[in-house]
Order: C-alpha cells, then structure tokens, then sequence
C-alpha cells in the first residue's frame, strides 16, 4: 500500500517492492525473479556507472529490454530546435545525449538452443547489486530443452577507480550432460538506441516533456573498426556536434579444453563466438574488458589508441585488481557518506541505494556536470539543471567534495557562453541556461526554462555553500568570483527601483519564473528575490572578501572584470531593497505579486487519472489557477531559512502544502524539510518515504527513463537537513534534530574544513565523534560546543522539537476573504470529469484555409 493511501500515523516503513521478489537487505538490492513485466524500471534499478559511462541494467542476452542503453556524460548530438513561431532570442541548438554502442550483449547457446530469460525454465535465478563492491551479478540455473541443466554466473562493473574501463564475466557449467556450447559477445552500434528485435518501437500515448527527444537521423558516423587477436576498437563521429567516440573490447578466456573463435567487425556490429564441447562440471569463463573514449575534438583514432592503453593496463595489471580497487574505492566512500538509519532495515536498504546513485551519477564526472538522470538513461535529454547545485551538490560538498568543485568549474566552464546569453537576452553580467550540456541554452519552452533566472542564484549558493564548507579560497579567487561577479551584475541590471505610496521604496524583478513552473513569467517571484539578495549579497562579501586578504587576486578580478566599489555599494544597497512580498490578509508570503488573485485548483477532487497535471491539461489552463507543480515559497523557507521566522515558515508551508501536487520528483524533499522543522513529524515522514521510493516504487511512471539524481541527493538533505536538523547558514553548523517516531538512531557524516565528524540523533541525545581532522565548534539548539578528537561528545535533547499530529488543514484559507473583496474558494477548469467532443465536425481543409487568411 502506497505512503498515500496510510493513515499518517502509520509509523511503519511502507512496502513499495515486492518483498518477495525484492527482499530486504541493507547492502544489496536483490532481485530473486526476472520479469519482463517491468523491464524499464529494473534496468534502471539495476543500471552500473561512475559518473562517466552508464550501462543500463538490460540482461545480457539482449533480447527482452524496455529500453537498451549505454552513456556517456556530456556525449552529445546537437540539433536545430524548431518553434511554430520564431521570435529573437528563442533557444536554437538542442541536445540530446547519445546512445553508443551497446557492449552488454553476451549470448548463450547450448546445444545451439539460446538462452532467452523471458522463456526459458529458471529452476532458479538471483540478480544483485552489491553497493560494497560496485558490482551487478546474476546467477541463474537454466534447464535446456532437452533437460540439461546449466549454471550461468555472470557480473558487471563500471570502475570508479578507471573513468573509461568496464568489465564484464560470465561463467557457464554444464551439471548433467556433456554438449556444445557458443558464447557470442557482442559490442553493437543500435542507431539511436533501437532495437533491433522490436525496430519501430509504439509510439507514447501521450506526449510527455520528460523524455528525451528522437534524434531521426543518423547520429553516429563510422570513422574506423578494427580487429586483431582478441581486440576490437570501433570510432565514430556525431553527425552534427562533431564530438567523437572510441570504443573497443577485450576477451580473455579460462577453459581448460580446446575452444575456437570466430570474430566479425563491421561499421556498426562487432562480435567474437567462442565455441567449445563442455563436459559436466566445467566450467567456461569468459572476461570482457571495455574501453570508452570520448572528446569534442580528438580524432577518433587518437581516442582508439587511448581505449588500447586502458586495455593494456588492465592486462598488466589483471582483472582481479580491477575488482579490488573497485572495492576499495566504495569503502572509502562509504567512510565519508553513509547513513545509517537504526530500527528499518527496508528504508536503510533504499536509502544507500539511492547513496549509491549519487556516485554512479557524478563520481568520475571528471570536467563534466551532473545530468538530471545521471548516466542510467535518456531522460530530459541528458540535461544538466538547477537540479545539480540544489539536490546533489549539497551531499558532495559535505562528503566528497572534490566531486562538487569538478561540477561547480563545470559551470565556471560554461561562463563565457553564458555571459553571451545574458547580452541575447539584453542584460549584463551572465545567464546560465536553464537546460544544457554543452552551454548553450536547450530549453525550447522559455516560459517554463529561460524564464527560470533563478539559476544563476542556485550555482551561486552552491559555490558560497562549497568554498564555506571547504574552505577552498583558491577555488574562489580564480574561478568562483567570477561567477559570483557576473550573476550579481545579472540581477542588478535585471531588477529595477520602484517607489509605492505607503510602502517606500524598493527593488523588484519582474518578468521570471520560480521553481513552481505551473506559474510562469511573474513580478516578483519570492524565491527569486529571495536568492537573488543572496546572490548580490554573496558577491559583494567575496569581493570585499579578496580585497582585504589577497589583493594581488583582487587586483587580477578588477583587471579581468573591471569591479569598483560603487558597483559593490550598488549590489548590496539592492539586495537590503530587495522587495519581499507580504499578504497581510493572509498572513503569508506571497509566490509572487499576483498568485493570491488566482483561483484555487481543487486538488482533492481532481482525478487520479488526470495526474500529472502537466500531462492533462494546457499550460494556460495551469497558469490560471493557485496551484504548484513542486516547493516554491517553501523551498526559499529552507535555502534561506535564517531569513524567516518560524511562525512564518509554519504559516506559508499551511498555506502553499495543500495546494502543492507534487508532480515533480523534486518537490516531496523539500517538503518533508520544513514540514520536520515546522512540526508536522508524520507528514515529514511521509514526503521522505515518497521521496525515497521515487524510482524504487516506480512512483512517478517513468522511473524507466532513468534515476531521478536530484530526488536520490535531495534523501540525504531530507535526511540531514530534515531529520537530523543541520543547518549550515552561519558561521557554524547548527543542530536542531527531528528524528521521526519509530527510528532508534540516524547517523551520518558531513566534513568541515578538513574535519569529518560523525553526527549521531537519538530520540533522548545526539552524539559527535571526530573520524578525521583536528576538531570542529557546532551548535546544538543555541549552545555551542567544541569538538576534539580526544572523546566524543554526547548532547541530551528535551524532545524531538514540536509535534504537530496530521497535515495541514486544507480548507483553513477557503472563506478568507482577498484585500480586494473576493473570496477564496476551491475549484476546478470547466469538464474536467468528462471527455467533451467538439460540437461540429472539423474539416482539415478549413482549417488550413483559415490558418492561410
């Protein structure tokens, strides 16, 4: 039964997976049936990467798949975008991450009958992702036709130790009867990701924005294949990007009989068959090494010689290694990242899973952003968005951070082209597009995209948030503060002085979409303005910041920039001008200066089949009603949260909860932070279960389209920030715990300027422990203490803050009446209950003469 559907009371951990088939255990995700019934969901459950190539979870006979895929972040085709009606300034180059080619494909054939999974007689079958050792296995026995039974083990990993190697096993035994057996492996260029069994595909019945977009063309042109001795390196080029790719494959075999190969390489497909006569009881391994190279510019032959060192060293240095370091590699990051929750061993499970996908999405990024879905899948075209510096930076800031400043020079990467998009869009100083990989600005819908200013604000609170944690001031003067620079010059030029009767003179900002992009191009967005005083405010202590402690970068950032005083004096006289809408008739902040005039869409009487709201109904019927797609007003109540009174966060969460669909996978985190803070303890619990099982329970519908990375990295801030109460805005971290009801203990880690400290919350104390570094001063509840690694210290709590039973009462604000006299009710558009045919026949040629008029 869905979180949804329980009592909010119900403390105890909701099953969203069989857990028959998908047992507990909390170091594995373990699979004890296959099933083609929801083949999407389980390849990406079950998907293998490191930030930098992504194998999709699809079994290795390739036959039964949702959706084929491999990865690589940042490899991209680009593309004309063309609009209805062309206007100055529309984004013009889209991008999709491309599909290369496919080397998971390894098959069985016994007695010249294949194994194929969705037919075949299991007489028993495991599949596991170990989240200790990095590694996919499967281990399955097959009855053949003719009743010989097989044992096929096999494994996959995606090294985080080498960016560009992969390595697949597979092992066969014979138990009954001796027989011939062929193994074909396989490394194959699926044009667009088809498939080749299935090669036109049904189309979606409904159009949704989430997916990626069908590139028609060819992508991928043949730049060279070869083969020699047991190697293969196939290169390509994209058609219209340019950007180039290697590829190459490597079999090593352990049989103690005679064997034979045949090996075939082509443009697009390159195989080699390895034939044998297995006795019972032998068994045949087979080691598939690969190698992926990928560049802007490098020939793809340059790339191939890159792929043969990487096989080369493997070969040196043997497989076992590989799988060692693997190993290793994970232990270290699970030193400085895990989470332990005492008392559920099935939310445990979920919660280093969705740990573990922050890794594969960003940890051999190396020079590259975080896409929204990782490396596990196509979804929102391999994008990178605010999502990273928001939902996923904040982890790695506290626990790896040398991955979030790769991310965040990423961005610095991208500055020139975003200086050029702020002048496209009449502005000075620089605007980092809404959705990119390449830089430039991809999203095609401007109202919901371009519109969203408030990314510029996002990368700087995660650079401020990096370089106060980490206390990396080299990172700041040579690359940060230019950032900084030119968003805050974004902001002072977009925004403008007004001067009201009665309410003095401010700073507002018209024209911009929040987060919540149900409510599109509006004056005064509160999250907006909201970080966009951060972001002035930020800029101008860094810049006075390099001017007393390192004037030789000081005088570097005038030189290249042309800084002055009066510009700082102008950035921070805004920002304390900065308008913040407040509604005295409701005793809230406002979304934005007209989002209290709208109606109030009737959430509860919607249809469950009319959800997602996005998918159902026209933009402008959304825009015209006071209804969320995801935290808006409550998101700036946690990012800003020293900039709200507790009364006030409580008021605006009962106002903006009920009226919040959640139909982004964003969203639920957020609201389970403040709802902890506020005291709603169950319905903090609920949104974090939500937020957990994204794709785990498939929750949203499209959990195949890849991992929801912002929602995996959004559970450790709901877990930290929510739950354990950090809080990172002052001089000092701050503690104030909420641990829910039925949970024992939650420990996790953050790092602090060189200092690790283990933070554990019991429902009665919570304790610190130094596990690396010289020491740290937090808050607890308004006391401050210093921690040493002499002992760990133990702080008794009065409570777990204030409880609140049940949710925020929906119908609190209907009957309120409006400063202008209207009265607050619910409702919905016109039929939405019914199907309305058109009234007369509509004519394709009419239509056409009139459109001509």
């Amino acid at each position: 039964m869905k979180a949804a559907q329980r009592p909010l009371g119900d403390t105890s951990s909701p099953e969203y997976l069989d857990r028959l088939r998908f047992p507990v255990d909390p170091w594995r995700l373990v699979e004890t049936e296959f099933s083609k019934d929801d083949l999407g969901v389980t390849e990406t459950m079950f998907a293998v990467g490191n930030g930098y190539l992504g194998l999709r979870g699809n079994v290795e006979d390739g036959h039964d798949a949702h959706a084929h895929g491999t990865f690589i972040n940042g490899f991209h085709e680009t593309w004309k975008i063309l609009h209805a009606e062309e206007a100055y300034g529309f984004a013009r180059t889209g991008q999709t991450i491309v599909n290369v080619p496919d080397p998971k494909i390894i098959r069985l054939y016994v007695n010249d009958e294949p194994l194929l999974l969705s037919i075949a007689d299991l007489v028993s079958y495991s599949r596991v992702l170990d989240m200790r050792d990095g590694v996919l296995s499967r281990d399955l026995l097959w009855r053949t036709p003719s009743g010989n039974r097989v044992r096929v083990r096999s494994k996959r990993m995606v090294s985080f130790a080498q960016r560009h190697l992969a390595v697949m096993t597979f092992e066969v035994t014979l138990l009954d009867e001796e027989a011939p057996i062929a193994i074909s492996s396989q490394l194959l260029n699926r044009q667009a990701g088809l498939d080749e069994y299935r090669a036109n595909p049904s189309p979606d019945v409904i159009a949704d924005p989430r997916k990626a977009e069908k590139l028609e063309k060819r992508v991928l042109e043949p730049r060279l294949h070869h083969a020699a001795d047991d190697r293969i390196v196939l290169g390509y080029q994209c058609a219209a990007s340019g950007m180039t790719l290697a590829a190459a494959m490597e079999h090593w075999v352990d049989f103690e009989d005679e064997y034979d190969v045949v090996t075939e390489a082509e443009e697009d497909y390159a195989k080699q068959v390895f034939r044998a006569r297995a006795k019972p009881g032998q068994t045949f391994t087979l080691t598939k090494v690969l190698s992926y190279h990928t560049s802007r510019v490098v020939p793809p032959r340059e790339l191939a010689d890159r792929c043969n060192r990487t096989l080369d060293r493997v070969r040196s240095e043997g497989i076992s290694t590989q799988f060692e370091d693997q190993r290793t590699w994970l232990e270290d990051f699970w030193s400085r990242s895990d989470v332990e929750i005492g008392g559920d061993e099935a939310v445990q499970q979920a919660v280093r899973w969705n740990l573990f996908q922050l890794a594969q999405a960003a940890a051999r990024g190396d020079g590259h952003g975080i896409a929204a879905k990782g490396v596990t899948g196509s979804g929102y075209g391999g994008h990178y968005f605010w999502d990273s510096e928001i939902y996923a930076l904040p982890f790695f800031t506290y626990t790896s951070p040398v991955i979030a400043r790769n991310a965040l020079r990423y961005r610095y990467r991208m500055l020139g082209m975003a200086e050029k998009r702020a002048g496209e869009l009449a502005q000075n100083g620089a605007l980092f597009p809404w959705r990119t990989i390449n830089g430039e600005e991809a999203s095609a819908y401007y109202a919901a995209g371009t519109a969203q200013y408030h990314i510029d604000a996002d990368i700087a609170y995660a650079i401020d948030k990096y370089v106060r944690a980490t206390g990396d001031d080299d990172f700041l003067a040579r690359e940060g503060i230019d950032i900084l620079v030119q968003t805050a010059r974004m902001w002072a030029d977009l925004g403008f002085w007004r001067k009201i009767p009665g309410d003095g003179e401010s700073f507002r900002i018209h024209g911009v979409t929040g987060p919540d992009e149900y409510t599109t191009v509006v004056n005064d967005n509160l999250y907006t303005n909201v970080m966009a005083r951060f972001n002035l405010r930020c800029a101008a202590q860094n810049v006075r910041k390099l001017q007393d402690r390192w004037p030789d970068q000081y005088s570097r950032l005038t030189s290249r920039l042309g800084v002055t005083d009066e510009e700082i004096a102008e950035w921070e006289r805004a920002a304390d001008g900065m308008a913040i809408l407040w509604d005295e008739q409701l005793g809230i902040h406002p979304q934005d200066a007209l989002f209290n005039e709208r109606e109030v869409w009737d959430l509860e009487n919607t249809p469950a089949d009319k959800r997602p709201l996005l998918l159902h109904f026209h933009p402008l019927v959304i825009y015209r009603f006071q209804v969320l797609k995801q935290a808006d007003v409550v998101l700036a109540l946690f990012l800003q949260g020293d900039e709200f009174t507790l009364e006030q966060k409580k008021a605006d969460f009962d106002y903006y909860d009920p009226i919040t669909t959640g139909d982004s996978t964003l969203s639920g985190v957020v609201q389970s932070i403040i709802a902890a803070e506020v005291g709603y303890h169950q319905l903090a619990q609920r949104y974090f279960w939500d937020s957990l099982y994204v794709d785990l329970g498939d929750l949203h519908g499209n959990a195949a389209d890849g991992v929801h990375v912002a929602s995996t990295g959004g559970v450790w801030s709901a877990l930290a920030y929510g739950f354990g109460g950090f809080r990172d805005q002052g001089d000092v971290p701050t503690f104030d715990p909420r641990l829910p009801e039925g949970w024992d203990s939650l420990t996790f880690r953050i790092a602090q300027r060189g200092t690790r400290v283990r933070v554990a919350v019991r429902q009665d104390e919570m304790t610190f422990t130094i596990e690396e570094g010289p020491g740290l001063t937090v808050e607890v509840r308004g006391h401050r203490f210093s921690l040493t690694q002499l002992q760990p210290l133990t702080v008794p709590l009065d409570g777990q803050g204030p409880r609140i039973a049940g949710a925020p009462d929906a119908t609190k604000f209907h009957g309120t009446v409006r400063a202008d006299g209207t009265v607050i009710r619910p409702s919905l558009p016109t039929n939405v209950n019914e199907e309305i045919p058109p009234t007369h026949e509509i004519r394709l040629d009419e239509v056409l003469d009139h459109t001509n008029d």
